[in-house]
């Protein structure tokens, strides 16, 4: 039954539908409409002929013809409302139905454009030339590198690719080319064996006497004559085209110059960018100073350098460094400590050393020899005294235009005997900083052997061939081969060493290079142009010995850089992770050891001791002059006091006159003040200034100070008062005063009086003491000491007392007695004591007299001192008392005063000048200090600050090295 929004209730229209459709339709119209619209067209123009005017069907019959359209207002009345929101729902239906017929025309248009393209490609695709028989003329790592070329960025140079492409010469005709090898391929079927070639076939063939064989025998001469005619001309297709990517590739060293030049314009505007090959380097650097005792060795990557002496290492590197930067001598040794060079790309051609920021122009022939200059100096001061090679490593940074990045280690030359001025170990020496190079798993060893000597007479091979057997990582090159092709009888030699047939040691590539005619003053571009040149008309090549990517160091140059970056992101991920766990190892051992204390490093620790050495220098301001003075005062006197007592005061005082005495003491005075009080007072100050010192620093190690800083201070305070002068026009002045203050006799007060009494009897009574118990000790313990402490006297002794004894009687009767005994005084006692039974010599009596007398003479004067109490009367008014003469009190009155001024008068010093040039030198050792690594490493020990330092060092290479792979990602 059709149904068209409302139901067909017509009978004559239900059996016209039935009639012309041949079937009862039960669907709607919109799923008939799509099938065919002239169908429904026809249908709908016969059915309004044929219907009654009442039926409201051929009116929708028309409207149907002409969709879409606006629906008819319902009718009055509800039944028309829900008949006409029935005929609006179907409407949308019908427009959806249109819009899902769209997907079914994109869909059939993309399949069969797909495959139309698809078709078309295969066509094209088939039309192109097969160039499959040019493979051999490109290095076999292009073809490696061409899977790592990115698409889009190589659509975005097509625009220069195409400018460049005109520049080009016409290409070779193609066609002729294809008729060549046509040829070729003819004549290369007709060898008699499977493996034989053209020429082996043409030189091998019976010799016949018939005719015919005679022709062919012709016919293949002529074929070999061809052979070598297309041979020549395909090697000289290949040469003219590596000229025209060399100059091409000048052309775009050039502009990459300018490039760079002008990112430098703008390096001040912004952030400077480390490159990645300076970030790898830096690692590096770090590394070689790094010494783990958690074993976590450096097994980062590196081209190390090796080769028997002289075999060309250096010249090597310098041709990849495109640069003579290394000194040289014939047959000497040159390289004697390992040379780390990293090569990067930069607008200048310029080096630079890790510790220093001067750049050496590599464009001007000064600054390379001042260059090679100086790592030969480097050189010669890190080898020790005594030896010939040093494992201290040189770091070098070389830039240019156009340089591969990488970093080489140029080692010593391998040798094999120790000649006359080398050390006896050098031979050993070499062979272990080689081996130590090599044995890192990752590192590429460039092993270089001389061409143009025997191949047996070679010791780096079998070394290389001990570190890696396999040769995953070797590179062998060979030098010198202008020299081996023309001394060589054999040039398949070659062959053989360059395809790994002659040496046992396995090598992941092989090289022959050519590196100059052997003058020191070949430039690098003149080594280049020999070398090109004597391979393009080289048989080596010609003949097929050697592989065009096998030579020129150029091709090595970018081999190595290849292999090197390869081996870097194959690895560096692996050392980052051992470095974590490193780091983990270390911090728990903190933790457990030192968890109230911050990870302090050396230099941090000195820091923080500096400040406290400095502190402590600036607390010698505070002393207060009191305290200067009084220890100035008593030690001076300390010093001086055995000179006044023995050198002045006694011969003075022992003359017995009052005129003498004066005049001594005067005369005595002034020589003393002009030889010896001087410097006597300014050693006694700088001592004092050093106890002072010392005296703070002892104070502050006790308040809660760390001990780890111990034998840095005491080191301080040693080499500061080590390099601290007294200021010498102070002694002039100070003699001055001093001479002034001794000249002074008048005593104004009786304080000043009684105060110099005081003085000179605490003096007298220090020196009767000392007196006292030299005398004891020279006659042995007394009564109650031997009988109390069981001591007897020695034989000396009893003699001593016999003579002590005898000479106490002589003082007694003449207590006025002078200070020498007189020859027959002497003889008289001697013989006393001979009487007696003691035999005693002349000298021993003069001995004992002496000291006897010291003692009587000082009782004497101590109770003249008592005396003197009294006398100041007398002297205030200049009375002349033969009985009270008091001249010994103003003797030590000067003195005491001559103290107390030269006391005064070097605290001055002290507190003006020369604590603060203490504080200075204190400054200077402590900055001398900070830049002696080695000193601070002896100085500042123990596992707490090793263990920081190690911390530091690990933490440093972790982030360094994670900063790198990203940097490294980022480059992919």
């Amino acid at each position: 039954m059709l149904r068209v929004g409302r139901a067909v209730s017509c009978v004559a229209c239900k059996n016209l539908v039935s009639k012309n459709m041949g079937v009862r339709f039960r669907m709607p119209l919109q799923k008939l409409h799509p099938l065919s619209r002239a169908i429904h067209h026809r249908y709908n123009a016969s059915a309004n002929a044929q219907r009654p005017p009442h039926c409201s069907a051929a009116r929708h019959f028309t409207s149907m013809s002409r969709l879409p359209m606006r629906p008819p207002k319902p009718p009055p009345g509800g039944h028309g409302g829900w008949r006409y929101q029935q005929h609006r729902n179907f409407w949308m239906l019908r427009l959806a139905s249109r819009l899902l017929k769209l997907r079914y025309i994109v869909l059939g248009s993309a399949v069969g454009g797909g495959y139309t393209a698809k078709k078309t490609y295969e066509e094209w695709k088939d039309m192109l030339p097969d160039m499959s028989a040019y493979n051999w003329v490109i290095p076999d790592f292009v073809w490696e590198l061409s899977d790592q070329i990115d698409l889009d960025k190589l659509t975005k140079i097509l625009p220069e690719l195409e400018e460049i492409a005109k520049l080009l010469p016409e290409l070779p005709d193609f066609d002729k080319i294809g008729e060549n090898f046509t040829f070729l391929k003819s004549i290369l079927s007709t060898a008699e064996a499977p493996g034989d070639t053209p020429v082996k076939a043409a030189t091998e063939a019976p010799v016949t006497a018939t005719p015919e064989a005679s022709d062919k025998q012709f016919k293949k001469s002529s074929d070999k004559e061809k052979v070598d005619q297309l041979q020549e001309e395909l090697l000289r297709t290949q040469m003219k085209y590596q000229r025209m990517l060399e100059r091409l590739e000048k052309e775009n060293k050039d502009l990459r110059k300018v490039v760079l030049q002008k990112d430098e314009k703008g390096i001040h505007q912004r952030k400077i960018k480390k490159s990645l090959i300076d970030m790898y380097s830096e690692v590096l650097d770090i590394l070689s100073d790094f010494d783990s005792n958690y074993n976590t060795q450096d097994h980062l990557p590196r081209v190390v350098v090796v080769g028997d002496q002289s075999a060309g290492k250096t010249s090597v590197l310098e041709m990849i460094a495109q640069a003579r930067i290394f000194p040289r001598g014939s047959g000497e040794m040159m390289t004697r400590s390992p040379v780390k060079v990293t090569l990067s790309e930069g607008p200048h051609h310029v080096a630079m050393f890790k510790d220093s920021s001067r750049e050496f122009d590599l464009g001007k022939e000064e600054d390379l020899a001042a260059l090679r200059h100086e790592i030969e100096l480097r050189m010669r001061k890190s080898v020790k005294e005594g030896q010939t090679v040093s494992p201290e490593t040189i770091s070098l940074s070389v830039k240019g235009p156009g340089i591969q990045r990488m970093v080489l280690v140029d080692l010593p030359g391998v040798i094999s005997t120790v000649t006359a001025g080398m050390a006896a170990d050098t031979k050993e020496t070499i062979f272990s900083i080689s081996k130590n190079y090599m044995q890192n798993p990752n590192a590429i060893i460039l092993c270089i052997q001389d061409g143009s000597v025997d191949a047996e007479r070679s010791i780096v091979t079998d070394l290389v061939s001990q570190m890696d057997p396999q040769g995953k990582r070797t590179i062998f090159v060979l030098t010198k081969v202008d020299l081996a092709e023309k001394n060589l009888a054999s040039p398949n030699r070659i062959q053989q060493i360059v395809e790994g047939k002659l040496f046992p040691m396995k090598a992941l590539g092989y090289f022959a290079v050519v590196t100059g005619k052997g003058s020191a003053g070949e430039s690098i571009d003149s080594i280049k142009d020999y070398e090109e040149d004597f391979f393009q008309n080289s048989r080596l090549l010609r003949d097929g010995m050697l592989k065009a990517h096998q030579v020129t160091t150029k091709n090595l140059s970018l081999a190595v850089s290849d292999c090197f970056w390869k081996m870097v992101r194959e690895s560096v991920e692996q050392q980052a992770d051992a470095f974590k766990a490193s780091r983990f190892n270390l911090e728990t051992e903190w933790k457990n050891n030192y968890p109230r204390l911050r990870e302090l490093d050396r230099n941090e620790l000195f820091e923080k001791a500096k400040n406290e050495i400095l502190d402590e220098v600036i607390s010698l301001s505070q002393v207060t002059p009191k305290h200067w003075e009084a220890i100035l005062q008593k030690k001076l006197w300390e010093r001086v006091s055995t000179h006044v007592i023995e050198n002045i005061y006694l011969p003075a005082a022992q003359t017995m006159n009052s005129g003498t005495f004066n005049t001594t003491v005067d005369i005595k005075l002034k020589q003393w003040t002009d030889k010896q009080l001087p410097h006597k007072a300014l050693e006694v100050a700088w001592e004092t200034l050093q106890e002072e010192f010392a005296r703070f620093m002892a104070e502050y190690k006790g308040k809660d100070q760390d001990d780890i800083f111990d034998k840095l201070k005491e080191a301080v305070k040693d080499e500061s008062i080590k390099r601290h002068k007294w200021n010498e026009r102070a002694m002039d002045s100070l003699r001055v005063i001093q001479h002034n203050a001794l000249e002074d006799r008048s005593i104004t007060d009786k304080p000043q009086w009684d105060a110099a009494i005081q003085f000179m009897e605490e003096t007298l009574q220090a020196r009767l003491k000392d007196t006292d118990s030299v005398i004891n000790d020279m006659v042995g313990p007394d009564w109650k000491q031997r009988w109390m402490s069981w001591k007897n006297r020695s034989p000396e002794q009893h003699t001593r007392n016999e003579t002590r004894n005898e000479l106490e009687r002589l003082l007694k009767l003449h207590e006025d007695h002078t200070a020498y005994l007189a020859n027959d005084e002497v003889t008289t006692v001697r013989k006393n004591l001979e009487g007696r039974g003691v035999e005693v010599d002349p000298a021993l009596i003069k001995d004992t007299w002496h000291q006897l007398y010291r003692r009587h003479f000082l009782q004497k004067a101590l109770q003249h001192c008592n005396l003197c109490r009294r006398g100041f009367y007398y002297y205030q008014r200049h009375f002349v008392d033969s009985e009270l003469e008091c001249n010994d009190v103003v003797l030590f009155w000067r003195i005491q005063r001559m103290l107390l001024i030269t006391a005064n008068t070097l605290r001055q010093q002290l507190t003006n000048t020369e604590v603060r040039r203490l504080e200075k030198n204190v400054k200077e050792v402590l900055e001398d200090f900070g830049e002696d690594n080695e000193r601070k490493v002896h100085l500042i020990t123990g596992r707490r600050v090793q263990l920081a330092e190690d911390l530091k060092k690990v933490r440093e290479i972790q982030e360094k090295l994670e900063a790198f792979i990203e940097a490294l990602h980022k480059e992919k």
